[in-house]
């Protein structure tokens, strides 16, 4: 098991190129936020913006629409049934991040089914929160596993993998993330991340202050940020996960509770300090 540490974050994150434009950092589709849970989706969304993703297009309903464009003017938006704009969309991301305030709808499901049978092999998925569900219980299939990244907590991994909390050992984590074939962000006090490429990454930043509503979202956001700009592969997928806790940590030493939004507002100038230290 291979300790994180902000080794991973100069490694991953790089210098913006002089030349270049929006869409030198990626396209991203964000797909979420039914009618009750618009929040989630918007959390996501501001995580993968400033964490830098260059082009960002949300797919939610119709009623987040207004609340979306008075908290970040910078993303697109998509309803929910604009089948036609969806599908355009989608076939021209870089990543794809489906989950966050989903819902467990049949349109919900819809827009999962569409996501997966679309994916095309240079797209990178992330399926975080009721998608995860919906994946399981209704027994789906990966297009492009080797493309694609799970972000479950505990109860949600149990649904994905068929283990029960006290099955949940590396070893078994290690065998059920092989017979899927995706990458596994294993969401806890010590995220671990699971992927045949490496024995697995283990977070050792986190803390209580940051658990509350829509730290998980927050986290899919800068993973799918983080994806759309820097190298496609594990480390980068590492880096998301210990920059989101590190800064957590820090804002703890300060603060009761670490709001999601506050670390998304951090972003930017935690990333400047760590690619100057590259440099």
């Amino acid at each position: 098991m291979i300790k994180l540490s902000a080794a991973i974050l100069t490694k991953v994150i790089t210098k913006r190129p002089a030349i270049s434009h929006k869409g030198t950092f990626g396209r991203v589709v964000l797909i979420g936020g039914n009618q009750q849970y618009g929040g989630a989706i918007i959390m996501s969304a501001e995580a993968c913006i400033k964490s830098g993703a260059g082009l960002t297009t949300v797919i939610t309903a119709e009623k987040n629409h207004s609340a979306l464009h008075a908290r970040l003017p910078e993303a697109m938006v998509v309803g929910f049934s604009e089948e036609k704009l969806i599908t355009s969309v989608l076939e021209k991301a870089d990543v794809i991040l489906i989950g966050p305030g989903l819902g467990l709808e049949q349109e919900a499901l819809s827009l999962l089914k569409k996501v997966l049978q679309m994916q095309q092999t240079r797209q990178w998925l992330v399926i975080d929160g009721s998608a995860i569900t919906l994946f399981s219980e209704h027994n789906l299939s990966l297009t492009t596993p080797e493309q694609t990244v799970f972000t479950p907590h505990l109860a949600e991994w149990e649904r994905l993998s068929g283990l029960n909390f006290a099955e949940q050992t590396e070893e078994n984590n290690r065998i059920q993330q092989a017979l899927l074939g995706a990458k596994i962000v294993l969401k806890s006090h010590r995220t671990t991340i699971y992927d045949e490429a490496v024995i697995c990454y283990q977070n050792t930043r986190g803390n209580p202050g940051m658990a509350t509503g829509g730290t998980g979202d927050t986290l899919a956001g800068i993973i799918t940020g983080f994806l759309a700009q820097f190298e496609k592969n594990i480390e980068t997928i590492a880096a998301a996960v210990y920059l989101h806790s590190l800064i957590g940590d820090e804002l703890a030493e300060q603060n009761y509770v670490v709001l999601p939004t506050s670390i998304s507002d951090a972003l930017p100038r935690y990333m400047k300090k760590y690619v100057d230290e590259r440099n």
